[in-house]
């Protein structure tokens, strides 16, 4: 059976600090396009991958208690991604199937049929939303504001890095529950989309706000129900003072912290005691079970135009690093997406 050509992005070495583009390698490598004798994997053939501020915490040295997803020097990052099946080893995947799933980056992968997801069903709408609102991004958003942040009708709501992957679908679920929505981006481009495009109440540049408390005062005078915590930093210790009385924060992450070799403090956690606020830390894979009553959710908003989403494309796997690193200076606009082939 004849070899092709296989580039992929390999992490080159551990991450200290603000990752570079020099921290990956592109290489061309070979792989058989065929399923060893015998085998249960599936052989992939990758379309869109999905960039992620979590990646770049795989990127560290590993300290304490092993992560089995961890980066390898030398070895091709992992993540999300959209793939179609060109040969199974199991039964419920059969060549020509588009799949999500967990996937490395690289053209083609020999991946275990466990780092598949979900088999696509629903090809009406935008393959790569299923890195996006139909993926991890969107079952995230959901979850946290339903299951986490047992949202209900009126409240007011606080989304931080509110144009990105998950923000955006957070402001927008929370307007369909007739909650009051703000949401703080770093860009003028980004904070007139929450308003124009996704249908926020209001929103703030954080860069331009040099008092953050301020600016939250100035948006919630009667305080915050539900709060989405996509930063951390000095945005987490600024909401804390304008909590309302048993509000939630379901923490999503901390985009702020990931780089800083020596993380800030919070300041204001006090407030956690005196306003009963319930903080809790979350991620996909917990709710991952709920991916059908999701799509149930989500589907008919988009295909009538309810919830709209907006991905940031770059081309090419040579291309993916220059994306990944972008988010971590906000270069993104929108969901970042890499596309390795249009099919």
């Amino acid at each position: 059976m004849a070899q092709v050509r296989n580039k992929q992005v390999l992490l080159k070495d551990y991450v200290t600090g603000f990752p570079k583009e020099s921290d990956m390698n592109i290489v061309e490598s070979t792989i058989t396009l065929k399923l060893p004798q015998g085998s249960n994997d599936v052989l992939l053939k990758n379309l869109y991958l999905s960039c992620d501020p979590y990646m770049r915490n795989l990127m560290n040295r590993p300290e304490g208690p092993p992560n089995s997803r961890a980066y390898t020097p030398g070895s091709p990052l992992i993540g999300y991604g959209v793939s179609k099946v060109l040969e199974s080893g199991h039964p419920d995947y059969k060549e020509g199937d588009l799949v999500w799933g967990f996937t490395k980056w690289e053209e083609y992968s020999l991946l275990p049929s466990a780092q598949i997801l979900f088999k696509i069903e629903h090809t009406d709408v935008p393959l790569t939303y299923y890195t996006g609102i139909l993926g991890m991004p969107g079952v995230t958003a959901y979850a946290g504001l339903f299951e986490v942040g047992s949202l209900q009708k009126g409240e007011n709501v606080f989304v931080s890095a509110a144009s990105g992957a998950v923000g955006q679908l957070v402001g927008q679920f929370a307007k369909l529950n007739g909650c009051y929505v703000v949401g703080s981006a770093g860009s003028k481009e980004k904070v007139d989309l929450l308003t124009n495009k996704f249908g926020f109440d209001g929103g703030f540049n954080y860069k331009e706000e040099p008092d953050l408390d301020a600016a939250l005062k100035r948006h919630f005078p009667e305080g915050i129900d539900v709060y989405f915590e996509n930063v951390g930093g000095k945005t987490l210790d600024a909401v804390l003072l304008n909590m309302r009385v048993r509000g939630r924060i379901p923490v999503c992450g901390m985009i702020s912290q990931y780089n800083l070799t020596q993380h800030e403090g919070v300041t204001n956690l006090a407030q956690i005691i005196y306003k009963r606020i319930r903080l809790q830390g979350f991620n996909f894979m917990d709710f991952v079970h709920l991916y059908p009553k999701f799509l149930e959710f989500l589907l008919p908003n988009i295909r009538e135009g309810k919830v709209v989403y907006v991905e940031d494309i770059a081309e090419g796997l040579e291309n993916g690093p220059s994306a990944l690193v972008g988010l971590f200076s906000g270069r993104n606009v929108g969901k970042q997406v890499l596309v390795v082939s249009h099919e």
